[in-house]
């Protein structure tokens, strides 16, 4: 089973304890990153998160297939 590539990038990838991991697609990308939530114990609601499927940027409503990749980029802390 392929499922869905799960990359995790700056506050994500600390609390995820990892860059990426691979899980079951089934769902849209507000399932999954809430599933991901629940696990890992993400801090950063959704309405701070772009997410990107596949290499562009995508609506959360997206439904995921096996073999996409996923990327939630957090917002960037600049000055």
């Amino acid at each position: 089973m392929a499922g869905v590539r799960i990359q995790y990038f700056a506050l994500l990838r600390e609390q995820a304890g990892r860059s990426s991991e691979e899980t079951d697609a089934s769902g849209d990308a507000a399932a999954l990153y809430d599933a991901l939530a629940a696990r890992h114990g993400f801090t950063l609601p959704r309405a701070q998160l772009k997410v990107a499927v596949n290499g562009e940027f995508a609506d959360w409503s997206r439904e995921l297939a096996d073999g996409d990749e996923v990327v939630f980029i957090p917002p960037v802390a600049g000055g």
